[in-house]
């Protein structure tokens, strides 16, 4: 992508996503994802009620009658993107590619959380951790991650969400709260590691995917390549056992997805290339709330 039309693509992400983050997300994402953290606020004099593990025993003994420290929820988070960069997420057939899409949800995320004043960082991840930017604030920052989004050239074409989670789980010592944003083309197994990045992290799951990928039109004879292996194969779309298969394959993917996530206690939401992403996001928050 030429510098220019990189650009004028991150300026147009900046306009619409920022102007969504604060006109209609702001009080949303406020209440769904509330710093969980406690840090001390005062002292003040203990109160019938108050908890005994709460009693201040120097401020105690120097004033000779009970004070109890106040303490107060952080609000400032961490927020991480994981963001699926496989080969996969460059198929599109309707309004946009999976990968703007994506990039879009993501800008948005960020810049909600900018307006919050909390951190964000990324880990770009195919069936390798691609990138990995720490967190920090800031709009020059969110710029350069929607950039980096839009431009990053993967090395590697394949998909592999578990190895994502565990390197989260790694680098990330305080708990944050992390989306994974992915179609979840993946063959392996990455419900183990959902649940222990939960455990330690407040995880939230994104899927984008194409209407198209849902089920094969009988168009005929229709050579189909598999981004992520670049095997080629032809398929006889006009036959119906093998557009059954093809929707028995789609429909039991989403079901493992699914429960994957319900047994992780994920939250989770789909969004189609030519859904309105904003709907499905208000909808992910309000749930949280």
């Amino acid at each position: 992508m030429e510098t220019t039309d990189l650009l004028k693509k991150v300026r147009r992400i900046e306009i619409k996503t920022r102007g969504l983050s604060r006109n209609i997300f702001a009080g949303e994402y406020h209440s769904a994802f509330k710093g969980r953290g406690m840090a001390f606020s005062e002292v003040r004099e203990y109160n019938y009620g108050d908890d005994m593990r709460d009693i201040d025993w120097n401020v105690t003994a120097r004033y000779n009658k009970p004070y109890v420290k106040v303490f107060e929820e952080e609000r400032e988070l961490t927020v991480m993107l994981l963001i699926d960069v496989s080969e996969s997420l460059s198929f599109g057939t309707s309004t946009m590619i999976k990968r703007n899409m994506l990039a879009e949800i993501a800008a948005t995320l960020a810049f909600s959380a900018i307006q919050n004043n909390d951190k964000i960082g990324v880990i770009f991840f195919s069936d390798k951790i691609e990138k990995f930017v720490p967190p920090k604030k800031g709009r020059k920052h969110i710029l350069y991650i929607i950039r980096e989004i839009l431009s990053f050239k993967p090395e590697n074409n394949k998909t592999d969400i578990s190895m994502a989670l565990r390197y989260l789980t790694n680098a990330i010592k305080k708990r944050c709260t992390a989306f994974l944003l992915s179609d979840f083309i993946d063959s392996s197994d990455y419900k183990q590691a959902l649940k222990i990045a939960n455990r330690k992290h407040d995880l939230v799951s994104i899927q984008v995917y194409d209407r198209l990928s849902t089920e094969l039109k009988p168009v005929g004879l229709m050579k189909v390549l598999d981004p992520e292996t670049v095997v080629e194969r032809w398929v006889d779309t006009s036959s119906r056992k093998v557009r059954e298969i093809y929707r028995e394959w789609w429909v039991n993917q989403q079901r493992e997805m699914d429960m994957a996530f319900k047994q992780s206690n994920v939250d989770s939401i789909s969004v189609s290339t030519d859904d309105d992403y904003v709907k499905s996001l208000l909808m992910l928050f309000k749930k949280r709330g």
